[in-house]
């Protein structure tokens, strides 16, 4: 079967997103202990499940997404404990099934699995709406990407894993030859759409390498796409035990900045890199929402996230959904709110990390660390495995690139510069080692050990 055209798959609204009013109180928390004891533990206990799943089913996309998607919600939002089952249980709770999310404080993840699709929760239509997108393929799971239906490295990195699992299904009857031209070409379209994502091209790299093993041209095509399959599920699995780690490490961190009881701790978080932008799970916001479930007393700060307005229409969104105070603040004014000592800590999100530890994050954050380093006070980066890149040697090897955003020049019919202005909207800031306070990873503090480079892929360099 050839991959179906490029199109952009459907958009079905579904429910209105509401404000939460107040934060949500942690059950069962030892205030002693200053944290969810019994949260952690149920975490803990899914992490070796889930483990232990992704290790030995093939073809389980559902069962891994679903109990991901679980041991994240339990992390994030313990009110799921109490509902879902007792600390410490071996059952797995069902979350709520993907078209009856309710409005108000709740747990979202970005995507759900479903057999031969992909539904995401369409992050255009945020805040004012909650609604579908599906993808059926590759082709389309890269459109969505292109189209920003899904942002967050860690999400789109998944996200092409599974697109790559779905066309491998679709073309499971065809001939070998067919069968490889079709995943050779999907998978260079994925690498190609967000070339300055790491997370990306290491997921595809991933599903790519099993496939090999089985044998490119093995005329067993169900037996190759249970192999992609099984990649693409431990991918989402590893991530979301990956991602929880690195959260309890940053609550950690958080824990030894000198911010007096009475006082409360004050975070500036940049970037997409909540639930939704995690997959599962988060990295940096997640960080800030599991701390005030953990009993602290967190304000945050969020700069708007120009010009995709990532920050108010999706970070402000996550927060009120966990029932925290947040306070938007203009791009512009971010750095300086910084230097003037507005906050305790600043945290990012790697989209990639040289071997240097140079840093390529969301733009804005080169004018964030620079202030934080001015004040003295941390700029902490959250590295994920498939942010680590061993092919990039320092920051100055890092491809920024920029985006076409012609609303910076016009929005509607409206002319906010003269027609013969360029635009000019990077991707993303490269920060320097040195400007680095930290990194927190899923083993703790410190830059994480890179992996070995990997070999080009024979079809890497081939336009899209």
């Amino acid at each position: 079967m050839a991959e179906p055209t490029d199109h952009p798959g459907t958009a079905t609204p579904s429910v209105s997103s509401a404000p939460a009013t107040g934060p949500v109180a942690p059950p069962d928390r030892d205030p002693a202990a200053g944290a969810d004891l019994g949260r952690r533990r149920f975490f803990r206990q899914f992490a070796g499940d889930i483990a232990n799943t992704a290790a030995t089913v093939v073809g389980a996309a559902q069962a891994l997404q679903r109990t991901s998607a679980e041991m994240a919600a339990t992390l994030l939002d313990p009110t799921r404990v109490a509902g879902g089952a007792a600390a410490g249980s071996t059952a797995t709770a069902t979350p709520a099934p993907f078209t009856e999310w309710s409005a108000g404080p709740t747990f979202r993840t970005a995507f759900q699995v479903d057999p031969g699709a992909i539904r995401f929760v369409d992050q255009r239509a945020l805040p004012s709406t909650i609604a579908e997108h599906v993808a059926v393929s590759a082709a389309e799971v890269t459109w969505a990407i292109r189209n920003e239906v899904v942002v967050g490295g860690p999400a789109i990195g998944q996200a092409a894993a599974i697109g790559l699992a779905l066309t491998a299904a679709r073309a499971s009857d065809t001939k070998p030859y067919a069968r490889r031209a079709t995943l050779r070409g999907a998978a260079n379209a994925l690498r190609n759409v967000a070339p300055t994502v790491a997370s990306v091209g290491w997921a595809v790299d991933r599903v790519m390498a099993a496939y090999e093993a089985v044998g490119e041209l093995d005329e067993d095509g169900g037996a190759i796409a249970a192999a992609i399959q099984a990649e693409a599920d431990a991918i989402v699995a590893e991530a979301t035990i990956e991602h929880g780690r690195l959260v309890e490490h940053g609550v950690a961190f958080l824990d030894t900045l000198p911010v007096p009881p009475d006082q409360p701790l004050r975070l500036l978080v940049h970037g997409p890199s909540g639930t939704l932008a995690g997959g599962q799970c988060g990295t940096a916001l997640a960080i800030a929402i599991a701390a005030h479930h953990a009993g602290r007393d967190v304000r945050i700060l969020v700069p708007e996230g120009r010009p995709g307005l990532f920050g108010a229409r999706i970070s402000c969104w996550e927060l009120a959904g966990a029932g925290m105070s947040n306070v938007l603040v203009p791009d512009a004014a971010a750095a300086g709110i910084v230097a003037a000592g507005g906050v305790d800590a600043v945290l990012v999100l790697a989209d990639r990390i040289a071997v240097n530890g140079d840093v390529g994050a969301a733009v804005g954050s080169f004018g964030l660390a620079a202030a934080a380093r001015h004040r003295g006070i941390p700029f902490l980066v959250c590295a994920t495995v498939g942010s680590l890149d061993p092919a990039t040697a320092t920051g100055v090897d890092i491809v920024v690139g920029s985006r076409d955003v012609p609303e910076l020049a016009a929005i509607g019919v409206e002319a906010h510069a003269p027609r013969s202005t360029e635009v000019v909207a990077p991707r993303e800031d490269v920060v320097p080692a040195s400007l680095v306070s930290d990194y927190v990873g899923a083993n703790g503090l410190g830059l994480p050990a890179f992996p070995p480079a990997r070999p080009v892929a024979e079809d890497a360099a081939v336009e899209s």
